[in-house]
């Protein structure tokens, strides 16, 4: 890019940034050094330079986004903090969630415990030991009244992580703000939902592919009309990362699903520049520095260009990439696990370098059970540290301009184009999904179905794994430096009685509802489901006449079947 059309974009990006001011969309606070030394909101080539890569780098606020959505980068608005909490019973994650409001946390993010996940009820043979133990116990809308009771649902903004039964516990949200008298039009939240990553890595599903997308259409259909500020979609490249992928296959598998899920809600007729600023995206944010900050970059450069040039996408709302991070669970270790404080931070710091939307900081203890209050609350303090005393918050894509991380933002783009490219060829013999869906979901489909993409990331794990072991990758008291003076941590323990009052409580709820009502909502629910019709509003009615999740999930799998991998060698 020549130096005149650089100069250009300066004058846009200064003249987007005075208009943000003058409507009060740049906060009041000091953005000056340590040392009291004035800083700019942004920083650029010098005035008269000619860069050739500045047309991949551009200006923060304008296509093709790859130093943030906002001209004002965090000087608009910080990141969101938002702490991944939940364990034992719905009171206990509820005592949570308000120590976490209390501390200053910008809002709130659910985690489920394994039953919840699979669409088991507690008193399920199959749920036995599991109640509480990785998240909360969520059996039915009862349960969402009590998640949140004094936490009013339209004041806070709520991420839920669950894929496969997502469909129903959003009902139960929804059925839960109700009850507190809360319109559910102006909820505002994310649901995870993301089916695609679960038969690529996580392995939560509840059904074969295709139902899954019947019900995830249905929910991007029903929040675009009834609730339009919620999000349905969270396109999580998290799992896929925990899994053993690399960056670039992170970032890669991730996208494509996105694109997949672009595909889907065109096919149901919805308009891409309406539907796509519901999708949203979750990332890890692993310990190689400037690896991470790089892949953040690319990632909103590569889906900005893909909604334009590839979906037709003409809205800067719908080209955006929006995105939640979580630190590197898997990059924590049981051997001497204050470092994982250390580890945190700097995963962290790569995520707000990188432009994320919010951020969740694992807790230290994280790797041996749920985080102890005293660990939670140093993660979120990691955050606050960040935000209020680094001034990593006061300049717009600080980074931009690096020739490393520009180089690797370029490079890890590259192999992700070459992975698309992958994908798609993998499904051009599959003509049906080709044309009930689209090119990227045809792929992905074959991909899932062929086992592709486990043994990707199964020989990327495998391959870390090995450099580990011979100690060409250093892990710090693992293969290096492991003489430790630092004893056992105490750590959180959730007791038998959580899930023996849970199933007394599920058998009081079951006793003391409507049983003729439950059986009419899950009737109508399957037909509904042989049906062509939006099955959202039949599930809200199961939900408001206290039908339980397993109840619902069963329902649907007694006419959907259930789904196992074709075995792999």
């Amino acid at each position: 890019m020549n130096a005149e059309e650089i100069e250009a974009g300066r004058r846009r990006w200064k003249e987007r940034l005075r208009a943000a001011a003058d409507a009060g969309r740049v906060r009041d606070a000091d953005f000056t050094t340590l040392s009291g030394m004035e800083v700019d909101p942004v920083y650029g080539p010098p005035p008269g330079t000619d860069d050739p890569r500045f047309e991949r780098i551009g200006w923060p606020g304008e296509f093709p986004f790859t130093r943030g959505l906002h001209t004002t980068g965090y000087r608009g608005r910080s990141w969101t903090i938002r702490q991944f909490a939940g364990f034992g019973n719905a009171h206990q994650t509820n005592e949570r969630y308000k120590m976490i409001l209390r501390s200053g946390g910008g809002g709130l993010s659910v985690a489920f415990d394994m039953p919840t996940l699979m669409g088991r009820d507690s008193d399920d043979t199959r749920s036995l030991g599991e109640v509480g133990h990785c998240g909360v116990a969520i059996d039915s809308a009862a349960d969402m009244d009590t998640l949140f009771d004094g936490i009013p649902l339209d004041q806070v903004t709520t991420s839920m992580t669950i894929s496969g039964p997502a469909v129903p516990i959003f009902c139960m949200y929804v059925v839960a703000a109700e009850r507190q008298g809360v319109d559910p039009a102006v909820l505002n939240g994310t649901l995870q939902t993301d089916i695609f990553k679960e038969y690529i890595a996580q392995k939560e599903w509840l059904f074969p592919p295709e139902p899954h997308l019947r019900l995830i259409g249905d929910l991007m259909q029903y929040c675009v009309s009834d609730v339009p500020a919620y999000k349905p979609l969270s396109v999580s490249g998290y799992h896929i990362r925990e899994a053993g992928s690399t960056a670039a296959q992170e970032l890669a598998f991730t996208l494509a699903d996105g694109f997949g899920y672009v595909e889907l809600g065109r096919a149901r007729g919805l308009d891409v520049n309406v539907f796509t600023p519901g999708l949203s995206f979750f990332f890890d944010a692993h310990i190689d520095f400037f690896e991470e900050i790089a892949k953040f970059r690319a990632a909103r450069r590569i889906w900005a260009r893909w909604m334009r040039d590839e979906y037709g996408a003409t809205s800067e709302k719908a080209q955006w990439l929006r995105f939640h991070t979580q630190t590197a669970g898997v990059s924590l270790t049981g051997q001497q696990p204050y470092n994982n404080v250390v580890r945190t931070a700097v995963e962290a710091l790569a995520a707000v370098l990188g432009g994320t939307n919010s951020l969740h900081t694992n807790a230290l203890d994280e790797v041996l059970a749920l985080p102890s209050e005293h660990a939670a609350e140093i993660a979120l303090r990691t955050q606050q540290v960040l935000n209020e005393e680094t001034g990593v918050a006061n300049v717009a894509d600080p980074l931009g301009g690096s020739w490393y991380v520009e180089s690797l933002t370029d490079r890890i783009e590259a192999e992700a184009e070459e992975i698309f490219a992958q994908i798609r060829r993998m499904g051009e013999r599959d003509t049906r999904w080709q044309r009930e869906y689209g090119p990227m979901t045809a792929g992905i489909l074959r991909g899932i179905e062929d086992g592709w993409f486990m043994s990707e990331i199964a020989e990327a794990a495998f391959e870390y794994q090995r450099k580990v072991e011979k100690g060409e990758k250093r892990v710090v008291g693992v293969n290096v430096h492991q003489d430790t003076v630092s004893g056992e941590l105490d750590i959180l323990r959730v007791s038998h009685e959580v899930e023996t009052e849970q199933r007394r409580l599920l058998a009081e709820r079951r006793a003391s509802r409507d049983d003729g009502a439950v059986r009419a909502a899950l009737s109508r629910l399957v037909d509904v489901a042989r049906d062509t019709e939006n099955m959202i509003p039949a599930m809200l009615g199961a939900a408001r006449a206290e039908a339980t999740l397993g109840e619902i999930c069963d329902a649907l799998r007694d006419e959907w079947g259930t789904y196992s991998e074709p075995a792999r060698f």
